[in-house]
């Protein structure tokens, strides 16, 4: 078990790595990822159940105690991103298919690797882990009413079908891992520390499995949709802070919004696209999944480093009480 632990962290620590080597690996040697993309629906119903085991009703109880951080967050989670995706899809004149993956990459929840990044970068990690929790729960009904409207231009949307789509990829396995760890607490404590490594697994597998579906794609369109993401990502960052900063929430609430509002949960964006819009579609989440790991370091390292006097008085964050699933 010590060896699959230090594995488990091993794969997590360099998760963006190895995001980049399995896209690299499917670009270049596509033909034999073509068939991974019957699973990504259960391969992101994995990761979810994870999410669901590392859970406890401790990580709800700020909603109940300051609620007003958390709910500022999340409306600027379901405003802001998706607002940014339409207006640079449109910006960048993106073809149908990828106008609307892009706007499904901005209308997504958070993503549970943002909670690792806030711990990182010194922001508050019980406010983190309540916005995706709650941006999550909420996904099946924001996500495809704003799809409607936003996207619907482009693609026709079906916002049942994709409610759906939500409820059993999302909620139903984070349920059961909630369930489980409710009724075998011990033995979840004891493997729980291994649900990164199958997480990363899965990931991979999915970012594989629509890279290797999107090679031609990928040398037609890879540049301007990678900037579309970049610029998504940065905005949603930049907003998320300065959202949090006029309302004058203290530097770890702003931290925290900053990085949960621009990186989403692009693992959910890859299976919604590919189920109900086409593979094309999938691209933008698929570099979502490559960038947002990528900006989420860098600017974790940036913020861990500025000294603790700087961080509001009594607002120091604390270390995961476990090890969260470091994935999209």
């Amino acid at each position: 078990m010590k060896v699959l632990e230090s594995v488990s962290s091993f794969a997590g620590k360099y998760f963006a790595v190895w995001v980049i080597l399995a896209a690299a690996l499917a670009f270049l040697f596509p033909t034999p990822f073509l068939g991974l993309g019957a699973y990504i629906s259960i391969l992101l119903g994995v990761v979810m159940f994870g999410m669901g085991l590392t859970l406890k009703a401790v990580d709800f109880k700020i909603i109940a105690t300051n609620p007003l951080p958390v709910l500022v967050g999340v409306a600027a989670q379901f405003v802001i991103m998706p607002l940014v995706a339409f207006g640079l899809a449109y910006l960048f004149q993106l073809p149908s298919e990828l106008a609307a993956g892009l706007v499904l990459l901005g209308c997504v929840p958070g993503g549970t690797a943002s909670n690792v990044m806030v711990y990182l970068a010194k922001g508050n990690l019980a406010l983190s882990v309540a916005m995706t929790s709650l941006s999550t729960l909420l996904a099946p009904i924001v996500t495809p009413v704003l799809l409607l409207w936003l996207a619907g231009q482009w693609l026709p949307v079906d916002p049942l079908s994709m409610f759906k789509s939500i409820v059993q990829v999302i909620i139903v396995p984070i349920v059961l891992g909630l369930l489980i760890r409710r009724f075998f607490p011990a033995a979840v404590e004891k493997s729980v520390s291994v649900v990164p490594l199958i997480s990363v697994l899965a990931i991979l597998i999915i970012v594989a499995a629509v890279t290797s579906a999107n090679a031609g794609n990928v040398i037609s369109s890879g540049f301007v949709v990678f900037a579309a993401v970049f610029l998504h990502n940065g905005f949603g960052l930049l907003l998320g802070y300065m959202t949090a900063l006029m309302l004058r929430l203290n530097e770890t609430d702003r931290r925290a919004i900053s990085i949960e509002v621009g990186m989403q949960n692009s693992g959910l964006g890859v299976a919604l696209a590919t189920a109900h819009f086409g593979p094309l579609a999938a691209l933008p989440s698929v570099w979502g999944a490559i960038w947002h790991n990528i900006s989420g370091p860098i600017l974790a390292t940036i913020w861990s480093k500025k000294p603790a006097a700087e961080l509001a008085p009594g607002a120091e964050p604390v270390e995961p009480s476990v090890q969260r699933a470091e994935t999209l």
